[in-house]
């Protein structure tokens, strides 16, 4: 079992708003929770910090998977409660540069003049990780990493158990340079973290006339995303990194008129803040991948955290 819920779902800015209420205003932040008890949280946008508070005291463990390190993926992390508790061991996996590591960059941020509190003196038991590193287990987790095509470097992530398969590739521009997308699988960035995913979570930033003004910016067209997933033959798309200037009626748009033209064999679902997904096997035998009610702190979190609000204000 799987259970993945989105705290943050903006792109490049955070844009809180009353015109962005239903699909929320924070950056990416999703969290991932596995049948033992073990938690993931991918990218430290602004939506970590809800996520931070909703977590209890009590939890001695806990993984950040970093895509990697543009502001709008990490501007939360300096707010993430169990940085702050001396009982709990953080774990914070990303990508370094051909210059710096993994440390030297996340202390770039968090140090002054843009943070108060340097990186060292974060009271947590802090253990960085540079990615990518091959397979890794966390809990029952089994999680490898590649780089994909965006600027500076960039990971995707795919995160198993024995019964799911979730791929993150948040920030991702596969149709870069390719005259008539997709090519091939062999040639197309990210195909490996994606295929035969029971969910992925991808850059959906662009509409098809926004994308050819900003080529190379690293973000997909919502055509491209879903030209992504029918390649990857994934069985649920959730559309992510919403642009800022988007409001909730432009996203409802413009995946209506996608789904006109397309007939895509998977399900499509707009990412939406406080939507929860439900991965694995049931009694049965069969594996799902459905949605639990969107918009409501989902049932792992309520069990876990009795302070959590029952229903997301974003």
């Amino acid at each position: 079992m799987m259970q993945v819920t989105l705290w943050g779902t903006r792109g490049s800015i955070a844009a809180p708003g009353a015109e962005t209420c239903r699909y929320g205003g924070n950056t990416a932040c999703v969290q991932v929770c596995g049948a033992n008890g073990a938690i993931l949280v991918l990218d430290a946008g602004t939506g970590i910090r809800r996520l931070g508070e909703s977590l209890p005291r009590s939890m001695r463990r806990i993984d950040i998977l970093l895509s990697h390190l543009h502001m709008d993926h990490i501007q939360g992390l300096g707010f993430f409660a169990p940085l702050y508790n001396p009982d709990c061991e953080v774990h914070i996996w990303g990508p370094a540069s051909p210059t710096l590591s993994l440390g030297e960059r996340l202390l770039r941020y968090l140090s002054p003049p843009l943070f108060p509190v340097r990186l060292r003196d974060l009271p947590c038991r802090l253990v960085l990780h540079e990615v990518p590193c091959g397979e890794f287990n966390v809990g029952d987790f089994h999680i490898s990493s590649a780089f994909i095509c965006h600027p500076g470097p960039t990971v995707g992530y795919r995160i198993a158990t024995s019964h799911a398969v979730l791929a993150y590739l948040t920030d991702h521009e596969p149709a870069l340079g390719v005259p008539r997308f997709p090519l091939t699988k062999e040639w197309t960035s990210g195909y490996a973290i994606a295929a035969g995913a029971d969910l992925l979570l991808h850059d959906a930033q662009y509409s098809s006339e926004e994308y050819v003004r900003c080529v190379g910016w690293g973000h997909s067209s919502l055509e491209h995303a879903m030209a992504f997933a029918t390649l990857a033959k994934v069985k649920h798309l959730v559309t992510f990194h919403h642009d800022p200037t988007h409001p909730d009626e432009d996203l409802d748009r413009l995946l209506a008129k996608v789904l006109a033209t397309t007939t895509p064999n998977f399900t499509v679902t707009p990412g939406r803040e406080g939507a929860s997904f439900l991965l694995g096997k049931i009694d049965t035998g069969r594996t799902r991948t459905r949605p639990l009610v969107a918009n409501k702190t989902s049932r792992c979190q309520r069990k876990r955290h009795p302070r959590a609000p029952k229903r997301a204000t974003m």
